[in-house]
């Protein structure tokens, strides 16, 4: 499986679970594979809120030469795979909020589709990421960042535990039009008037563990907690600027 941010993934609570479920648990799989299976967690509705909701998500990583498909990094392509740096470039989702999820007032942020950059630099147990998505319709159309660094600890040949840290950045499109409230919304909502700047939004830290159950089932089991930083924090829609989420999945490689 593939790797967090965040919480995963990395920029909005809807793509949490992908960014939190999958840190390093790949890292001793064969360069071509496939894992699917079945998941669900616990997550915020939205980055901030004091309310969660139980999310379903399916579990799936493939790779078949310099082509995968995976819930952090979406569907795309390795361009350089060369020692420990792989970098490449894909198409993944950005995830937003329902109307329903913020106060009544507040317009939607929709789920879109996202460009991605990353990297990762892997020695031995030791992994860094980092990569950068731009929603390119809908949602905010803002650039999020994302950084972490993970450590896979064998606690046996069955037992893996995976701690993670990351953190997240974003620019002022992206921010205000998140954790923005503009004139229109404080009118109909009751809330300030708020406009939120570019800065590092939040940072997380996790702790995944997998455990296999032979040679193709496995068992995985994230839980984390995310603070929200800087304008994010200060936001009106901000309830709770400290956030827990967990995840459960089970999956089968093929």
């Amino acid at each position: 499986m593939t790797s967090f941010k965040g919480i995963a993934h990395p920029t909005r609570s809807a793509l949490l679970l992908a960014a939190l479920a999958l840190p390093g648990a790949a890292s001793a799989q064969s360069r071509d594979h496939v894992t699917l299976g079945a998941g669900a967690g616990v997550v915020p509705d939205y980055q901030g809120s004091d309310d969660y909701r139980f999310l379903p998500v399916p579990v799936i990583d493939a790779q078949f030469g310099q082509f995968f498909v995976s819930l952090r990094n979406g569907i795309g392509v390795n361009i350089i795979e060369t020692g420990p740096l792989t970098a490449g470039a894909s198409v993944a989702l950005v995830g937003g909020y329902r109307r329903r999820d913020v106060p009544d007032g507040v317009q939607r942020v929709s789920t879109t589709a996202g460009g991605r950059l990353f990297a990762n630099l892997r020695f031995d147990q030791l992994s860094f990421t980092v990569g950068a998505t731009k929603a390119v319709a809908g949602g905010t159309r803002g650039v999020v960042a994302d950084a972490s660094v993970s450590y896979a600890l064998a606690l046996s040949d069955r037992m893996t535990v995976i701690p993670t840290v990351g953190t997240s950045w974003a620019n002022g499109k992206h921010m205000n039009r998140y954790f923005g409230i503009d004139a229109g919304e404080a009118i109909a909502s009751g809330l300030p008037f708020y406009r939120a700047g570019s800065g590092f939004k939040d940072v997380s830290g996790l702790i995944t563990a997998r455990y296999r159950l032979d040679t193709h089932w496995s068992l995985g089991a994230t839980g984390g907690v995310t603070r929200l930083l800087s304008d994010a924090a200060d936001s009106p829609l901000n309830k709770r600027r400290w956030q827990p989420s967990g995840f459960m999945s089970v999956a089968y490689t093929f």
